[in-house]
């Protein structure tokens, strides 16, 4: 069997339906043997970057690896954003980068290059990778495959890069699949769970932490049921957002560095803290982690080093979401141990959501984001899914976001990369069978990946895109007016957006804009006329519209601008 045919033959065996590429030379056998020996979907992008960007949408949705395929040279090179974000957010992925010949490769020769568009991006990749392999010789083929798969998966998912040479591709090997069974998750010491339940029966304050750890090891359902049992309210991080529906009695809100001023008050004042699947990062718990450091804290992470890294003095619960989730459901279900709502705590709460309201956060002139947001949530109930880039929209969908339960959030969180939405709308969709997506990005990081817009219209993708268009960089232009004395140098000055309306329409898909708050929900009405047909609403806000509250830096993050002022430049 040819070594590209057994490739594609692999994947399909792994349950592989779609992948993202953008045709080169280096990938050209890979590309063929897709597309003849298989019913895999070969989705072609127009950019690298945003095959990968739809490969780690992909893989988040469906806990399978995203596949991305990029010929070598330029191609391989403008995979690594996409590899990174795979690898910050622990996003299942598996990257394969064509390579020149092997007898066109440089090898150990003082010279920079010695086959066309030659690159080493193992060495690039090796840093944002859980593994890499230089492929050398065919018959290595299928145990680097099923090593590739494993690994991608095993632990804190990730992504891994597979680069093969053109003579090898088109070389011939045996035809057996080799595979690695994943490993047996050890038993957690039960110990762990009488403290945990012994920690909330002492606490009048508790909370949870819930982080994307939780929907990368599906275990939402498996989180629930610890919600019930526990009665315990839930503040969620940026990416663990869609693991509590907006509705549940328990939802605080959203914490961080812009998060909901009532949530962070809640994170400040909590008397027992378990954290589950977060890695407690310097946004989510600000620069002073002494501020958290005198409480009991458990934190349920399964990457060891994640844990007492920033904030010391955890009690560490080294295992999955899942493990520990289904480890204490059964632990207090089989000795009938049942926990009391702490109805004071959850009053106190609700009072600070009603003095705090995220709506009210802002005093803009024309639209607010944050009321857009709510009712973009409440209009999109067909949607499956929300995709949001990185900035100013970012935050105010996280403020204001009405996920549902049937719902998923994505966006890019420890890679922060502008561009994202778009190419990852668009590997949500095909994740899900074709659903309703809604994309939100702002004007910057629409015009970073804005050819897929010619991806959706051809496959006919029922994306609703929203552009929150203030004809600036709005996250680092507030940044500006903090530390630089309003000097606007390229996020307002020397930087223009065009009529997104009107590029919109140039690659075929229907589009509206607005400006002011009654506008909005006739124009909801008309995006979701027929939910089946991609649409784009570009939404006119003011570009000095602030993202507030944001913590003021160096303080406690119960402490937040425009109430506070930071002690020190924000160095992240």
């Amino acid at each position: 069997m040819k070594v590209s045919d057994y490739i594609a033959m692999f994947l399909k065996e792994k349950g592989i339906q779609y992948v993202f590429e953008l045709s080169g030379g280096m990938i050209t056998h890979l590309l063929d043997s897709l597309s003849q020996k298989t019913e895999i979907k070969v989705i072609t992008m127009h950019h690298e970057q945003a095959a990968a960007f739809a490969a780690d949408a992909y893989g988040r949705v469906t806990g399978i690896p995203g596949i991305a395929l990029a010929t070598s040279g330029p191609g391989a090179t403008n995979l690594l954003t996409g590899i990174g974000s795979c690898y910050f957010d622990s996003t299942p992925a598996i990257f394969f980068t064509g390579q020149v010949n092997r007898h066109e490769q440089k090898g150990e020769r003082p010279i920079r290059q010695l086959g066309f568009q030659e690159t080493d991006i193992i060495s690039m990749a090796k840093p944002i990778t859980k593994a890499c392999f230089k492929v050398e010789n065919e018959e290595d083929i299928p145990e680097i495959l099923g090593k590739a798969f494993y690994i991608a998966t095993e632990g804190r998912p990730g992504p891994v890069l597979i680069d093969i040479p053109m003579d090898i591709q088109r070389a011939s090997i045996g035809s057996k699949f080799i595979n690695h069974a994943n490993v047996e998750n050890v038993g957690i010491d039960s110990e762990n769970f009488q403290n945990i339940c012994s920690a909330i029966r002492n606490s009048k304050r508790p909370l949870i932490l819930a982080g994307r750890g939780i929907r990368s090891s599906f275990a939402v359902n498996q989180f629930e049921d610890f919600l019930s049992v526990t009665q315990i309210p839930v503040v969620t991080t940026l990416l663990g957002l869609d693991v509590v529906a907006y509705n549940d009695p328990l939802r605080v809100g959203f914490i961080g560095s812009y998060g909901n001023r009532w949530a962070n008050i809640a994170l400040g004042e909590c008397d027992l803290l378990i954290v589950i699947g977060s890695r407690l990062d310097i946004r989510q718990t600000g620069a002073d982690t002494r501020f958290f450091e005198n409480r009991p804290i458990f934190h349920i992470d399964c990457e060891p080093a994640e844990i007492n890294n920033r904030i010391k003095g955890c009690f560490p619960v080294v295992c999955d979401a899942k493990q520990f989730l289904n480890g204490f459901n059964s632990f207090t279900s089989g000795l009938n141990i049942t926990f009391q709502k702490c109805k004071d705590w959850l009053s106190y709460i609700n009072r600070l959501r009603n003095q705090w309201p995220d709506t009210s956060e802002l005093k803009p002139k024309g639209i607010n984001p944050n009321k857009f947001i709510h009712q973009l949530s409440q209009r999109s109930k067909e949607a499956s899914c929300f995709v949001a880039d990185v900035g100013s929209h970012q935050m105010w969908a996280a403020q204001s976001i009405e996920i549902q339960k049937h719902q998923l959030f994505l966006t890019s969180g420890g890679m922060g990369a502008m561009g994202y939405a778009l190419p990852a709308g668009i590997g949500a969709c095909f994740a899900l069978g074709i659903e309703s997506v809604v994309v939100i990005a702002g004007d910057g990081c629409m015009q970073i990946n804005i050819q897929e817009l010619q991806t959706i219209s051809r496959n006919k993708l029922p994306l609703k895109i929203i552009v929150m268009n203030n004809q600036n960089l709005g996250m680092i232009r507030q940044f500006q007016d903090s530390y630089f004395e309003s000097r606007y140098q390229s996020t307002y000055w020397g930087y223009t957006a065009p009529d997104f309306e009107k590029v919109s329409e140039a690659y075929g898909i229907t589009a509206k804009s607005i400006s002011s708050e009654d506008e909005i929900e006739s124009s909801l009405t008309w995006l979701w006329n027929d939910p089946n047909q991609a649409a784009l609403l570009q939404v006119m806000i003011d570009p000095y519209t602030n993202t507030y509250p944001k913590i003021a830096f160096g303080r406690p993050i119960t402490e937040m601008e425009p109430m506070s002022k930071p002690l020190e430049m924000e160095g992240t």
